[in-house]
């Protein structure tokens, strides 16, 4: 049976046998130099480790996906990028980091089967570091790849496939080694991307836009960037499934906005204002004419939100932008000199990133 046989029985085996809707996923920089129908966890790993010189499991994998991922090129007015990008649905469009393409002049793919060939940035979104690119033409065996909304477990194993320091087509592994990681959006936009995904599958430059992937070949999260040794980070499928959608549909994503500023509650300010347990969330200020403005003050301690706790800052981030949309109104529980109150807030739509020159 030939590898593309094999390839595309695999990926049509998660199509249709999971009811996993197809998808894909992005990545971090580079310079020159389940809500899903189905459930991917109750499928096996596609193949597994032989003594007698058969493909690994990592083998089967990698060419199962290989097709679908490709280098990407960019010329900006200060000199060329490189990054990963891979398919995301079956109009043949990828998806990478927005910090792969941004101030981009011309953008060039190519993938494992084919030459270079131009391709346009269709939409792309600061705040989640994403992108969406169209090719002027992909292989016929370029699949999209689908993806798996649901977080997976710490300790399971993943595969990183891209391109770090231009070497096309390299793969690494690792496991989870993290969840619900907060990662620094774009310098200067005043935020973070929620909900992000730790390993330790070595990412390098290059590998920014390409995915993580189970071993079913399910993209599990978009890398994003690596932190130092063993440590690598992702967007979620969970975000991507949110974000990717409406940059196809609108040209952009509206994020939700509080209008605060915060601060963790460590254990010596729970002792300064008088908490019995050092969690929560302490509202630094309630932005002037912000949705907050109001609604919250200075010193309120934030405890819960939609009938959640929230013990930390990730734990908000990770709720507002997987559980809520501009618009929408949600009850928080806060401690505010000392008694407990619940407040409505309408949230609102983030101010647009002022990003450096």
């Amino acid at each position: 049976m030939s590898d593309e046989t094999t390839r595309r029985r695999f990926l049509g085996s998660l199509a249709v046998g999971a009811g996993i809707a197809l998808a894909g996923c992005a990545t971090a920089p580079a310079s020159d130099g389940d809500d899903l129908p189905g459930n991917v966890t109750d499928l096996e790993p596609l193949g597994t480790p032989d003594d007698q010189g058969n493909p690994s499991r990592f083998t089967d994998v990698y060419r199962a996906v290989r097709d679908s991922v490709a280098q990407i090129r960019v010329r900006t007015g200060s000199g060329v990028a490189r990054g990963t990008g891979w398919v995301y649905d079956t109009d043949g469009r990828l998806v990478t980091n927005e910090h792969v393409v941004r101030n981009a002049t011309d953008v060039f793919v190519r993938f494992r089967t084919g030459d270079w060939r131009s391709a346009t940035v269709r939409a792309e979104d600061v705040y989640s570091d994403l992108a969406v690119l169209r090719p002027e033409s992909v292989p016929d065996s370029a699949a999209a790849l689908p993806l798996r909304r649901q977080d997976p477990p710490i300790g399971e194993e993943v595969l990183a496939i891209g391109n770090p320091f231009g070497f096309s087509g390299s793969v690494s592994s690792g496991i989870v080694s993290g969840l619900n990681r907060s990662l620094p959006a774009t310098a200067g936009s005043g935020f973070s991307i929620p909900d992000a995904i730790q390993t330790d599958a070595p990412v390098n430059p290059g590998n920014s836009g390409g995915p993580l992937v189970d071993l079913r070949g399910s993209v599990v999260g978009v890398i994003n960037s690596g932190g130092g040794d063993n440590i690598g980070f992702a967007i979620s499928g969970a975000l991507v499934s949110r974000v990717v959608p409406a940059l196809i549909e609108t040209g952009e994503y509206s994020h939700p906005y509080m209008g605060i500023t915060l601060r963790p509650v460590t254990p010596e300010l729970a002792e300064r204002i008088g908490l019995d347990v050092a969690e929560g969330i302490y509202v630094a200020s309630a932005i002037d004419d912000g949705p907050a403005d109001g609604v919250l003050e200075e010193g309120d301690v934030i405890k819960r939100m939609g009938g959640q706790p929230i013990p930390t800052e990730q734990a908000l981030s990770t709720f507002l932008a997987l559980q809520t949309s501009p618009g929408d109104t949600i009850e928080l529980e806060v401690v505010r000199d000392g008694r407990r109150e619940t407040v409505a807030l309408t949230l609102g739509e983030r101010p647009a990133p002022q990003l450096p020159n």
